[in-house]
């Protein structure tokens, strides 16, 4: 929970030092949109509602108003939707001038109900599942991402060819190198701390050019929102100081690909009590966590659109480069999809390393959680743990290859929607699918390249 105030932000506003107030929703991308609120108009009305159009939740990368959604449409009228702000979500934003933001839930215009797709919604539901179960779920995501010695403008320039990166080699856990990058690293972690969302660290990650930056655990929902913040702010940092930095899964093929790892373990409602943990248990898992563990594996399939949106997201699966090809879990191997990690201590957790930079936070941790909840509310056995290097492992269960695989397995999935309703389901895979369509429609330039003066 944040520590700014709806009452210290007007006391900011009236002695002058905050002006503006964003207003944001977290679309389906994990973006955030909205609108930037005088902030004497902001504290006086609109801190109760604002609005927006409904095409927001239904569009793609682009902002394409795209065909096929039930939500809205043409023929509907691209109505409006009624953004709540959440209080709770407040933040003073250091790096923007006399700034700070909130969060806004979004409703249906006419009916007043929480719109069921909308990325908040959907955590929020899985969230209140657990409360009932006297569980609350706290995570922990990894941004990892590219920084580039140039600015976004100059790379739009060159068409995105020959982008120079600010290092030359591989930098994990390099200091050298990462001292060279602290205009942009530094300012991140400090501005991101002042603003009231506690970084643990930030590292040079295993390629040319890739970082990373941890931040604290905290309950789902806020994790989820501070990831979307963060993401955010990592843009709008770099650009200040003339860099460019993207959260592209796969940006290069000779590169790694950049990684959003999710730790996840439940406790009591009261965050006093860590539920998967047993000292009497193998490894110190308790029977809830192997229930849980069993959960996402048994659905990993179906949750895999959730953890790699894009067609791009499945280019980053490659053997020998951190990125998970096989759906299984082990202890401490950085070669599973699913890492048990704090084994036999209080911090027992699952990483799921699947997910990719590309991630919708809000998205991601609502599917996990309810291949999780599925995996205890039906008492699903947890199967041996796979040992060695999973790379080249045989006949065990893989990752999704192919987007259009993970729209499958997503299409058919009881499991979601049972846990997040049929129109949310159908509005996700008419995305993916558009995201396909897409990608076979649209010329490009690798075909270009190949092509030109051969075909």
């Amino acid at each position: 929970m944040t520590t700014y105030t709806f009452d210290a932000l007007k006391k900011d506003v009236a002695e002058g030092r905050i002006d503006t107030v964003l207003a944001c929703l977290v679309d389906m991308q994990g973006r955030l949109m909205g609108k930037r609120f005088q902030a004497e108009f902001f504290v006086e009305s609109a801190y109760e509602e604002t609005h927006s159009c409904n095409y927001l939740l239904a569009t793609d990368m682009e902002m394409e108003t795209v065909p096929g959604y039930k939500s809205t449409s043409w023929e509907k009228g691209y109505g409006d939707y009624t953004l709540k702000p959440d209080l709770s979500t407040l933040h003073r934003v250091p790096w923007l001038e006399g700034t700070a933001l909130v969060l806004c839930d979004a409703y249906d215009h006419h009916t007043h109900a929480e719109v069921a797709h909308s990325p908040r919604a959907l955590l929020k539901k899985q969230v209140a599942r657990l409360e009932a179960m006297g569980l609350k779920a706290f995570m922990a995501s990894e941004l990892e991402f590219f920084l580039f010695d140039q600015s976004f403008e100059a790379a739009r320039a060159s068409g995105y060819r020959d982008l120079n990166l600010v290092s030359p080699y591989n930098e994990d856990y390099h200091i050298f190198q990462t001292t060279k990058e602290e205009e942009v690293m530094r300012a991140i972690r400090n501005n991101l701390q002042a603003a009231g969302i506690p970084i643990e660290n930030s590292k040079g990650e295993a390629s040319a050019g890739q970082v990373e930056l941890n931040v604290r655990y905290a309950d789902a929902l806020t994790m989820a929102d501070r990831h979307a913040i963060i993401k955010n702010a990592c843009k709008e940092i770099a650009w200040s100081k003339g860099k460019a930095v993207t959260f592209l899964a796969k940006w290069n093929y000779d590169a790694a690909g950049s990684s959003s790892h999710i730790h996840q373990s439940l406790w009591s409602l009261d965050g006093k009590t860590p539920m998967f943990l047993d000292k009497n248990g193998e490894h110190g898992m308790s029977e809830m966590m192997r229930h849980y563990v069993a959960g996402l594996l048994a659905h990993a399939s179906e949750v895999t659109y959730f953890l790699a949106p894009y067609i791009n997201s499945y280019k980053r699966f490659m053997a020998g480069t951190f990125a998970p090809t096989k759906a299984i879990w082990s202890t401490d191997n950085r070669t599973a999809g699913y890492r048990l990690c704090g084994a036999d201590s209080k911090g027992i957790r699952i990483e799921c390393r699947v997910g990719g930079s590309d991630i919708n936070p809000h998205l991601a941790m609502a599917a996990l959680l309810a291949a999780g909840i599925d995996g205890i509310e039906n008492k699903l056995e947890l199967e041996p743990q796979f040992e060695g290097d999973a790379y080249g492992g045989k006949d065990i269960r893989e990752v999704p290859k192919t987007l259009r695989d993970a729209t499958d397995h997503l299409n058919g999935s009881k499991m979601l929607r049972g846990a997040f309703g049929d129109d949310v389901i159908d509005h996700y895979v008419r995305a993916a699918k558009w995201e396909q369509e897409e990608y076979d429609r649209r010329v490009t330039d690798w075909e270009v390249a190949r092509g030109f003066e051969r075909a």
